[in-house]
C-alpha cells in the first residue's frame, strides 16, 4: 500500500490526539463512507445536511484505516474498533492537513476560478500536464470550503503539478482558500452573470474572483481573459494585490497568449496560438469556440510552469469530457437504420441515431450561449432537428426573469427551432420566444420527460442544459435508458 501520510505526520499536522494503535499510515482521505477505500482516513465532517460522525460505523465497515473525529462527539460514538485521531474541529483539522500538504510539496501549483469554464479548464490542465509529469487535481468540482482543503490534503508529496478549482457565490470565499493553495499561477477564465443573485453587478463578481490574486506565491503570475469586458478591472485588482506578472489570453492583439488562427468543426477545433512569441499548432479534441478560449489559458499556464508545450499541444487532441459538461452520446433510435464503417465506431451522423450533448451540470447566461453555439455547429442528418432542452439558471436573484427572457434572442440567432423548457424560471423564456420556434414548456423535469422522449426522431441532435439543482441529469438518464448507446465521444465543453 502506497502511503499518502504516515500516522505520525497525520497526527502532527491535524494537532490531534491519537487513540488506539495507529497503522503505519493511510493511503487516502475520505469524507464520504460510501466512496471510502480500505486504508483511507475518514474525516467525520459536519455539513449543512449531514454529520460525518453518524457514519463512522459505515466507515469502519468500509475499511477505514483511521477515524478523525471531534472531541465533543467522542462520548456519543461508543466503543469503536478502528484507530482514532481526536481533534477539536474536524473541518479545521482537514484544513491544517491541507496546509501541511502544501508546505511539503515541490509541485508547480495552478489555481483556476471564473464564472464559467473552471472545471473544463482544470480538467484540460490535468489532461495535458499528465503528458509531461505526475499531476494532482481536484475531483469533480471540489472547489468550496471543504473541497479545496480535501484536495490539498490528498495531494501526494511527489507530484510535479497540481491544479485546483476555486469557486464562490459570495465575497470573501476565495480569499481563505487561495491562501491555503498558494498557487504559482492563477487563472480567471471569464466574468459572467453567475451567482448574480448575491451581487449587485458584474463588477462585484469580478472583484470577488480577484481575491485569487491575494494567495499567489511571490513572483507568481495571473492569467486573465483579455477578451473579457472586465479585463481592465481584473488587471487593476491584480496590480493592487502586488502581482508583478500579469498575462492576457484571447484574440486581443496585446494578449501574451494569443489566438492567431482558429478553424471550428463539429467535433474538434484546429488552432494556431502564439504563446509568449512562439507559435503552437494544435488540434483540440473538444468542439466550441469557448473551449478554444479555455485552451489559450491552459497553454499559457503550462508555459508559465515550465511544461513542454510541444507535448502539451499534442495531448490536446484527445481531451475527454465529463458527465454533464459536454459529453456526447450517439444513441440508436428504433425509427431508422444505423450505418457505420464495419468494425469501426458508429458515426454521429448515422441515419437512425440521435446525438445527445449532456450539459446538465451547470448553467448561466455565458455558458448557455456557448452551449447553444455548440448545438448550432453540430450537424443533423435527414429530417433531424437541433433541439435545445433548457432548464433554470439558478442564483440570478432579481435579475432572473430578465436574463431567462434574454435567451430568446440567443436562440433566434441559431439554427435551433425546437425548444423544450422546464423549471419555474424558464417560463419567462417560454413567453419570450417567437411563434416560429416550437416550444414545449413544463413546470419541471418529471413533467417534461415523457414529452421529450416521445418527440425525438432519427437524426436529431439534442442538447440538455441547466443548473445542476434543477435535476436535468434525470433527462439524460432517461434518454440513455430508452435509446441504446452506440458510442460516447470525448468532446468537452
Amino acid at each position: 500500500m502506497s502511503l499518502l501520510w504516515t500516522s505520525e505526520a497525520l497526527v502532527a499536522a491535524t494537532d490531534g490526539r491519537p487513540l488506539g494503535p495507529m497503522p503505519e499510515g493511510i493511503s487516502g482521505i475520505s469524507i464520504d463512507s460510501r466512496s471510502l477505500q480500505p486504508g483511507d482516513a475518514f474525516f467525520a465532517i459536519k455539513g449543512e445536511a449531514m454529520d460525518g460522525h453518524d457514519f463512522v460505523t459505515a466507515a469502519i465497515k468500509a475499511g477505514a484505516g483511521v477515524l478523525v473525529v471531534a472531541e465533543g462527539k467522542l462520548p456519543s460514538l461508543g466503543r469503536l474498533t478502528a484507530p482514532i485521531i481526536v481533534v477539536d474541529d474536524v473541518l479545521v483539522a482537514l484544513e491544517k492537513l491541507g496546509v501541511a500538504a502544501r508546505a511539503r510539496s515541490q509541485a508547480k501549483i495552478i489555481a483556476v476560478t471564473g464564472s464559467a469554464g473552471k472545471t473544463t479548464t482544470k480538467e484540460a490542465l490535468r489532461h495535458v500536464l499528465s503528458a509531461v509529469g505526475k499531476v494532482h487535481a481536484s475531483a469533480q468540482s471540489f472547489n468550496n470550503h471543504w473541497g479545496v482543503p480535501l484536495t490539498l490534503a490528498r495531494m501526494p508529496a511527489d507530484c510535479d503539478y497540481a491544479v485546483f478549482e476555486i469557486g464562490m457565490n459570495h465575497p470573501d470565499e476565495i480569499r481563505p482558500l487561495v491562501k491555503m493553495v498558494r498557487p504559482h499561477v492563477a487563472i480567471v477564465t471569464m466574468i459572467a452573470a453567475a451567482h448574480l443573485g448575491f451581487f449587485r453587478n458584474l463588477d462585484e463578481i469580478a472583484k470577488a474572483k480577484a481575491e485569487i490574486f491575494e494567495g499567489l506565491e511571490p513572483d507568481g503570475a495571473a492569467v486573465l481573459n483579455r477578451d473579457d469586458a472586465r479585463f481592465k478591472l481584473l488587471y487593476k485588482m491584480a496590480q493592487a494585490a502586488s502581482v508583478e506578472h500579469i498575462h492576457g489570453f484571447g484574440e486581443n492583439a496585446r494578449s501574451t497568449f494569443k489566438l492567431v488562427k482558429c478553424e471550428l468543426h463539429a467535433d474538434h477545433s484546429d488552432i494556431v496560438a502564439r504563446i509568449s512569441g512562439h507559435d503552437i499548432i494544435a488540434r483540440i479534441g473538444a468542439p466550441g469556440r469557448h473551449m478554444v478560449q479555455n485552451v489559450l489559458a491552459v497553454l499559457g499556464a503550462a508555459h508559465l510552469v515550465g511544461a513542454d508545450l510541444d507535448k502539451v499541444a499534442l495531448a490536446l487532441a484527445d481531451l475527454s469530457a465529463e458527465r454533464g459538461r459536454g459529453k456526447r452520446h450517439v444513441l440508436r433510435h428504433p425509427g431508422g437504420p444505423i450505418s457505420g464503417r464495419a468494425g469501426g465506431p458508429i458515426s454521429s451522423q448515422a441515419g437512425g441515431s440521435i446525438t445527445l450533448i449532456d450539459e446538465s451540470y451547470n448553467a448561466n447566461p455565458a455558458s448557455m450561449a456557448a452551449a447553444m453555439a455548440l448545438l448550432n455547429a453540430t450537424p443533423v442528418t435527414g429530417e433531424g432537428r437541433r433541439i435545445a432542452v433548457l432548464g433554470d439558471m439558478l442564483e440570478l436573484g432579481d435579475h432572473s426573469a430578465k436574463l431567462h427572457a434574454a435567451l430568446a434572442d440567443l436562440i433566434v440567432g441559431t439554427g435551433t427551432r425546437t425548444v423544450f423548457l422546464g423549471g419555474p424560471e424558464m417560463r419567462s423564456l417560454a413567453e419570450a420566444l417567437p411563434d416560429d420556434i416550437r416550444t414545449e414548456y413544463r413546470a419541471g423535469v418529471e413533467e417534461l420527460k415523457p414529452v421529450l422522449l416521445a418527440a425525438l426522431k432519427p437524426g436529431d441532435v439534442v442538447m440538455i442544459k441547466s443548473s445542476k439543482g434543477i435535476g436535468f441529469a434525470k433527462l439524460v438518464d432517461a434518454l440513455l435508458g430508452k435509446f441504446p448507446a452506440e458510442t460516447t465521444t470525448s468532446n468537452q465543453t
